[in-house]
């Protein structure tokens, strides 16, 4: 699933290359995949790009009308808001065919936008048979509820902030880190990385955290999500989930040796999704369950 780093590295791609262009068409292969009317997405055709920016995970692609914003004071931005969910894409090419794609067919083009010169633009595709993808065409990014109810940035986040949102709540701490609603940005394998660095059991209690792990915390939290976003820096789209995974250490990486301490990468499975840690560095040597109700093996 693209997280912060990526989402980030996508935005920032897309601004450099799409921003000043105008938008020709916009084809949309999956009407599954829209979820507002109005705006219709036949209203992006011939506005122009002013910009595309992050707000936690989702990707925003700004529009102004092709001959500039209103001179009146009045505002008429239409955005293109994008969440990629779990196998979601974009696909930059200056070869898109001028053909649009098949409705409901099997190919991952879930929507393709042409963009500036013909054949420039952008595909949004999704692998997999869990479509989750979402796309939302709107004149203020609060109307889409998910972004209304964001939890703040994790970038923007203090650590007397951070503090307090896990004083704040007894849930386990993996599940603070990945709620949108309480901190934005953080997904599964990221809060897999900043657990591993902090040296936390993913089951910790955010409430019982000592004030010295809410700094150690803090501090990678801060430390994964930045180095990862600047790994991506310069990446061509095509390259960046190969360049996340080569920074992973733990995340996916179930019978590998931890390459801090060489003990196994364990793996706790869920219903449709899992999460790896280390026994050594996070739990002290403990084995967390491996079933669907997973408790610390006492």
């Amino acid at each position: 699933m693209p997280e912060l780093p990526e989402v980030q590295a996508i935005a920032d791609y897309v601004d450099g290359r799409a921003a000043g262009l105008p938008i020709r068409r916009v084809d949309v292969a999956s009407l599954a995949v829209l979820k507002t009317a109005d705006p219709p997405y036949s209203a992006l055709a011939g506005r122009v790009v002013v910009g595309v920016t992050r707000i936690g995970k989702y990707l925003v692609i700004s529009t102004d009308p092709a001959d500039g914003p209103p001179t009146d004071g009045t505002v008429d931005v239409i955005h293109l808001v994008i969440h990629l969910s779990r196998a979601g894409w974009l696909r930059w090419s200056s070869n898109l065919s001028p053909t649009p794609p098949r409705p409901g067919g099997k190919g991952p083009i879930a929507l393709r936008v042409h963009c500036g010169l013909p054949g420039e633009g952008f595909d949004v595709t999704e692998a997999g048979t869990q479509k989750r993808l979402a796309v939302w065409i709107v004149r203020d990014t609060m109307e889409v509820e998910r972004i209304a109810t964001l939890g703040p940035d994790v970038m923007t986040l203090t650590r007397d902030e951070f503090g307090g949102v896990l004083k704040g709540t007894s849930a386990r701490i993996k599940t603070v880190l990945t709620d949108q609603r309480t901190i934005s940005g953080i997904g599964n394998a990221y809060s897999d990385e900043i657990l591993h660095t902090a040296k936390l059991s993913p089951f910790a209690s955010a409430k019982a955290l000592t004030d010295e792990q809410v700094d150690l915390l803090f501090v990678s939290m801060h430390g994964v999500l930045t180095d990862a976003t600047v790994r991506l820096e310069g990446q061509e789209v095509a390259t960046m989930k190969g360049e996340k995974r080569s920074g992973l250490r733990v995340h996916a990486r179930t019978g590998m040796p931890c390459p801090v301490c060489g003990d196994t990468v364990r793996e706790v499975s869920f219903t449709d999704r899992s999460f790896q840690y280390c026994p050594t560095c996070q739990t002290g040597g403990k084995i967390l369950a491996d079933r669907r109700m997973s408790k610390l093996l006492k």
